[in-house]
């Protein structure tokens, strides 16, 4: 398996790749490269449907050009404990930000709350997070303000009497209730619009099919993260048998709100055979 950087040739398989629709494992395959490498660099460059092969290389090679760079005083990597590989925590904490860019979170956002899920202690100063990341207080302090209004980071006092921001074990549960929630809002804005288009009419039936749709998305995702929750507090040894549990209820209960709608659905097709 080659080793180092992908060339740019590799970079324009890629996008070859990408443009007959294969998947990443398939496009590594030909490469002979890992997963993760073409995952990585895809998701950092644009997304499958943005990545341009001689912009992804320029990126690379700036990227390359500022690690050579001395780092400023004050802003060197922070040591690694428990023997960890100092450059694959950095490529690693890249890969999470990348992620969580690509499904919709703001650049800045992504770095500091990656930031604070990878510290062991789980929390971080703003001079912290301005050190470790090398960016403005306000960018940090900008990305904070939006994590708060989600619930994904809480704020608390240190013996200095210093603001400390901590991401609790719970901050995917936290971010799927978030989800849930502005899909929920889609919900309601939908029905609005069904009144103002005109119960019954194309735009309205449209309307209305796409608000039952993101309803039972929005109650879904808020039910399956209540009954996963307890799996982020507890140890792998214990958390099988309650993933399965939560799974099997979930898919009962999904099964009987499928049957319902099914019924209303049969309901409302009977309605309109008769023509009443």
């Amino acid at each position: 398996m080659p080793g180092g950087r992908l060339t740019q040739q590799e970079r324009r398989e890629i996008a070859l790749g990408l443009a007959d629709g294969l998947a990443y494992a398939e496009i590594a395959r030909r490469l002979d490269r890992p997963t993760s490498t073409i995952t990585r660099e895809v998701l950092r460059n644009g997304g499958p449907t943005a990545y341009r092969a001689d912009l992804a290389h320029r990126a690379t090679e700036r990227r390359a050009h500022r690690r050579r760079q001395p780092a400023p005083r004050g802003t060197e990597a922070p040591e690694q404990a428990y023997g960890r590989d100092a450059e694959a925590v950095r490529a690693y904490e890249e890969t999470l930000t990348t992620v969580m860019t690509a499904s919709g979170m703001p650049s800045m956002t992504a770095r500091v709350l990656a930031c604070l899920t990878l510290t062991d202690t789980g929390s971080l100063t703003a001079s912290e997070l301005v050190q470790r990341l090398g960016v403005s207080p306000a960018s940090v302090s900008k990305a904070i303000t939006f994590l708060e209004s989600q619930g994904l980071v809480r704020r608390e006092r240190d013996e200095r009497r210093r603001d400390r921001y901590v991401v609790d074990d719970d901050v995917w549960y936290q971010s799927m209730m978030a989800s849930a929630r502005s899909i929920a809002h889609l919900v309601e804005t939908a029905r609005e619009g069904v009144q103002v288009f005109v119960p019954g009419t194309p735009a309205a039936v449209r309307l209305e099919n796409i608000a039952r749709f993101l309803d039972f998305v929005s109650e879904s995702t808020a039910r399956a993260a209540e009954q996963a929750r307890e799996i982020l507090r507890t140890g792998p040894a214990t958390d099988t048998a309650r993933t399965d549990t939560a799974r099997t209820d979930a898919a009962r209960t999904d099964a009987a709100r499928t049957d319902g709608t099914r019924t209303d659905t049969a309901r409302t097709d009977g309605t309109r055979t008769d023509g009443t």
